[in-house]
Parts: structure tokens; C-alpha cells; sequence
């Protein structure tokens, strides 16, 4: 019997919206430099440490546009350096404040601390304070692969306009090939959020219409697959399997066929999702719930372990944690001291655990009749939310050579090799509460579509008359950057929270009054009116929200697309 061979494919989806220059304590600047210290730069020093030991791991990672702008920027740098700073004097303030309190058994974890942050200061400064470089150069090596997705996170099923979705996807193609130096293979489409084609009526009393599917956007931007959560294949319709005939694959393809069960809907295979008349073919990859669970769950997986750093109890001031989980309903108040040295053992055994459970998912081959295990996380969740995450992903790459039924891998790499992919219509949903949309469509959240679509009509009946009149184009493009902000998800996903639903809101209206602003503006310019003041305002906004430098050539990709679709 031949050995059970799966590839594994590790997906980590990193994005924050824009928040630079939007203040700094708790969700402005902070927020991304916090994200920095505690995700991307641990992350990054694993990765190279794994590297340099030539072990691989072939993560996939993507940064959406949106973040990868604001880590580009040199306003960034500058804030995490300050942030630094701050942290540091943190520390050098914390010794007496733990003695006044009683507390000096905690005084080695701030040591700890402050040998961890000047390790993460150190590798960023070595990094010029571009801490995408880190990341781009194992890429280019090919150690890593980096994907792309919709600009600014926009929830693309519910945009009210196909331009919309257009420049989403056309902006988030090109901002990757400026920023990394080539084009993306991967896309990851925002929240898993999925409709197919057909009838378009998400609020009552919107006029319904036929609607493309998503699948469709993202083949015409270029991409070549993207990922969704296990419910949208088992929802889906099977519609058969595509070969692409290379040498050996008809064979492949008789033998899949003699199989009952291959389209089975099982989330270990990869699917081709696009129609026939696609500008190309894309397929899905599909989010495993088993593995995935393992760690998403902070209760029943990983990161709720007792050893671990808790993430809910902070000193402050100077807002160290000293404490660990210590158990499940522990109060607050009976958290034990954090233990470095344990916490880095148990992540150590999880990791080999993980790396098992793997195996034993591949050893099920003929059940599943799969070739691929998806594991998609939040990349937040290594390091911000599970402080040991970055150890576990490094040992649980360390471990997976043990396993001959196991076969670490980039995303790309396996829809390269996949010669065969069940084709399947998928179904309407998201990764979000209850597999739908109803944290960006509910009762907390659906007065800001009307808004959104309002200013999309509003938007996408100036801009071909100001594409046409270059001496606007400055103004056009800060409406664009408005009206992409106004679409971020994370407005919507965090009002649904209820945690910090304020900060949304205003945020949310206050892109909402940008875009009328300037859409007033540009207006007038068009007509050669108020053209001095529709600049004077575009480039004060810009100074504020400074993102996506060359968004001309995406707005007019938009357009082109919708000309297009409306001859078919």
C-alpha cells in the first residue's frame, strides 16, 4: 500500500485598517505599532532563525494593501521608534513600581521583557525600519510566498458597485507588485466573504439585479486563487472535475473519476471555482475546520494552555503582562507569575502535537481522498493574542520532517502541481460568526451600506469625466482613497464587537464626510469650478490618510472592466 502523501499549506492573514495619523492611544498609531513589536517583527526573527538552520518553512503570508502602505511609510517608522521609547521607559520605571506594591517576586519577567524588546528594536533597526524587507527577501529566495488582497479590506460581496470591486482587486494586485517587486499569485479575498453569480438583493429594499461572482473579480485582477472557509465547498454545487492535460494527467483524471467520493465536498482539495468564460482560471483552497480549531479555539486549543502569557491582565502603569493563564475561569486577580522557560516548553509540545494531528489527517487519505491540508490564521494571533504563537509555528516546522506523510508547502506551489481540480460552485458565506454576514450585515450594521452605496453611485458617475481631465486627477484620486477607506470591513466587524464601537463609528463617518467632500469638489472641478480649492482639499486629506500613490492606473483598470462587461 502506497504511503499516504498531503501537502500542508499555512496561511497567515495579516491586516489592520488604516489607523496612522488617525491619533495613537488605544486604536491610532499604537495600534500598528503594537501589531509590529508583538507580531510581525517576532515573526519575522523566527522565520530568518529558521532559515539560517535550513529548516523550511514555507509559510504563505499575506499583507493586505492598506497594511502594507502604512509599513512602508515613513511615518511609521517614526512612531514605532517613539513607541519604543515609551516602552523602554516602561520598563526602566517598572522596579520600583513593583516593589512599592509588594511585588518583587515579578522583577525578573521585566529583565525578560526588556531583553526581548531591545532583540525586536535591534532586528527592525537592522532593517532600516522596513520591516517588509525582512519578509521580501525570503520571498525572493523563495523560502516564503507573500499574497495580496482587496485594498483596504472592503467586504466585497456587499460593495454596491462592480467597479468598486474592481478597484479593490486591481489596486490590491498592482500596490503589491510596486511594493514586493512582483506579481501575486494568491489573493485573500476579505473575511472568506463568497457570493456566487445571480440575483443581488441584500436589503429589501434595494432594486435586485444579476451580479457576477466573486470568483470572477478575482481571475480578472490577475489572481489565481484565493481561499474560503469549509462550509462555502460543502454548500456548493459539484460540478465536475477539470484536468489540465499535461503529460500523465488523463490517466490521473480516469482514475479520479472511477472514485465515488472525490467530489465529495471534502475541504482537502483545492477547487477550480471559475466558469468557463473566467478571464482565467482560479480555484479555492479550503480552510480545514480540524486543524484549524486546534488553535483558533483559545478555550479548547493552544493558546488557552495555562502555561501561557495571559493576554487580559496588564500592570499598569506601564502596561507590562507578568502573569500566565494559569488556568480556564481563573479570575484576574489569581493569575500566577508568567514562567518564560515553561510556556517555551509547552509550545514546544504543542507544536510536535500539531505536527501529529497533521499526520493523522494524512494518514486518513483514503477516506478524505484529499491531497491539501489548509490551515488560514490571523497572523495577529502568533505573538499579539498567543505570545508563544511565533515558537509553535517555528518547532511545529522543525517537527514536520519526522512525518513521510507530510509535505510543508506554499500555496502556489501546490496549484502548480495540481493537475486535476474538482470543479464546484461555492456557496454564499464568510469565515465570520455563524458562517454569513451578519457581522457586516445585522442589526448593528446595515445603515452603513446605504451610505457606502450612495457615494460608490456617486463616485463611479464623476470618474470617467475625471479621468478624462488629467488636471483633476489629484482630487480623483484622494475621492478614490475616501471611498476605499468608507469600505474597510473592520468598520462593520468592529461595531458588531460592541467592543470599541464608538471608534468605528466615527471613523466610518468621518470617511463617509471625506468622500462627500471631495466628491462636492471634484464635481466642481470637472466643470473648471473651485479648481484651486478641490486640490487645496485633496492635499490636506492626503496628508492625513497618505496611501496608494499610484491609484490612477486602478480607477481606469475599474472602468475598462465595467465598459467591457457591459458589451458581453
Amino acid at each position: 500500500m502506497a504511503m499516504p502523501h498531503m501537502d500542508f499549506v499555512l496561511m497567515l492573514h495579516s491586516h489592520l485598517p488604516y489607523v496612522l495619523n488617525h491619533g495613537r492611544w488605544p486604536h491610532g498609531s499604537d495600534w500598528i505599532c503594537e501589531a509590529a513589536i508583538e507580531t510581525y517583527i517576532p515573526l519575522l526573527a523566527k522565520l530568518q532563525a529558521l532559515d539560517a538552520e535550513n529548516i523550511a518553512a514555507p509559510v504563505t503570508i499575506g499583507f493586505t494593501p492598506v497594511l502594507a502602505n502604512q509599513l512602508e511609510h515613513p511615518t511609521f517608522a517614526q512612531e514605532l521608534e517613539a513607541y519604543f521609547a515609551h516602552r523602554f521607559e516602561s520598563l526602566a520605571e517598572a522596579p520600583e513600581s513593583l516593589r512599592s506594591s509588594h511585588d518583587e517576586h515579578l522583577l525578573p519577567l521585566v529583565d525578560y521583557w526588556r531583553d526581548r524588546l531591545e532583540r525586536m528594536r535591534g532586528l527592525f533597526r537592522s532593517l532600516n525600519g522596513r520591516i517588509l524587507d525582512g519578509f521580501r527577501s525570503l520571498a525572493d529566495r523563495q523560502r516564503i510566498e507573500i499574497t495580496s488582497s482587496a485594498a483596504t479590506h472592503g467586504f466585497l460581496p456587499l460593495l454596491g458597485r462592480d467597479e468598486s470591486i474592481r478597484l479593490q482587486l486591481a489596486l490590491g494586485f498592482a500596490e503589491h507588485r510596486r511594493i514586493f517587486g512582483r506579481d501575486p499569485v494568491g489573493c485573500w479575498v476579505p473575511e472568506c466573504a463568497y457570493r456566487p453569480a445571480g440575483r443581488w438583493q441584500p436589503l429589501p429594499n434595494v432594486r435586485p439585479r444579476q451580479r457576477l461572482g466573486v470568483e470572477h473579480f478575482v481571475a480578472e485582477a490577475g489572481f489565481r486563487y484565493f481561499f474560503v472557509d469549509a462550509h462555502l465547498a460543502r454548500a456548493g454545487q459539484p460540478l465536475g472535475v477539470y484536468a489540465q492535460m499535461v503529460q500523465g494527467e488523463p490517466e490521473r483524471l480516469a482514475t479520479l473519476l472511477r472514485s465515488a467520493r472525490h467530489t465529495s465536498r471534502t475541504p482537502y482539495r483545492a477547487y477550480r471555482v471559475s466558469t468557463p468564460n473566467a478571464p482565467s482560471p482560479v480555484d479555492a483552497l479550503v480552510r480545514d475546520p480540524r486543524s484549524s480549531a486546534q488553535v483558533w479555539n483559545r478555550h479548547g486549543g493552544y493558546p488557552g494552555s495555562g502555561s501561557y502569557l495571559e493576554f487580559h491582565k496588564i500592570r499598569w502603569p506601564g502596561g507590562l503582562r507578568l502573569w500566565r493563564v494559569t488556568g480556564q475561569g481563573v479570575d484576574l486577580g489569581a493569575k500566577e507569575p508568567y514562567d518564560p522557560g515553561a510556556a517555551r516548553w509547552q509550545a514546544h509540545e504543542h507544536a510536535k502535537h500539531f505536527a501529529a494531528l497533521l499526520d493523522h489527517i494524512a494518514q486518513r487519505q483514503d477516506e478524505h481522498h484529499g491531497d491539501v491540508i489548509v490551515a488560514p490564521f490571523d497572523t495577529e494571533l502568533f505573538g499579539h493574542w498567543w505570545y508563544e504563537g511565533p515558537d509553535f509555528l517555528g518547532d511545529m516546522y522543525a517537527n514536520l520532517p519526522n512525518y513521510a506523510s507530510l509535505h510543508a508547502t506554499r500555496a502556489a506551489e501546490h496549484i502548480d502541481r495540481t493537475g486535476i481540480f474538482p470543479v464546484l460552485r461555492l456557496g454564499t458565506g464568510s469565515w465570520g460568526k455563524d458562517g454569513d454576514w451578519s457581522m457586516w450585515l445585522g442589526s448593528q450594521t446595515w445603515w452603513t451600506w446605504p451610505v457606502i452605496w450612495e457615494l460608490e453611485d456617486a463616485f463611479w458617475s464623476l470618474a470617467p469625466r475625471a479621468m478624462n481631465n488629467p488636471a483633476v486627477h489629484a482630487v480623483l484620486a484622494q475621492a478614490a482613497r475616501a471611498l476605499l477607506l468608507l469600505q474597510s470591513s473592520d468598520w462593520q466587524f468592529i461595531i458588531s464587537t460592541g467592543e470599541v464601537d464608538d471608534y468605528a463609528i466615527k471613523r466610518f463617518n468621518g470617511h463617509a464626510s471625506d468622500c462627500r467632500e471631495l466628491l462636492d469638489a471634484l464635481g466642481s472641478a470637472v466643470n473648471g469650478e473651485r479648481v484651486n480649492e478641490a486640490h487645496e482639499l485633496a492635499a490636506t486629506q492626503q496628508r492625513r490618510d497618505d496611501l496608494f500613490p499610484d491609484i490612477i492606473p486602478s480607477i481606469e483598470t475599474a472602468l475598462i472592466g465595467a465598459t467591457l462587461a457591459a458589451r458581453l
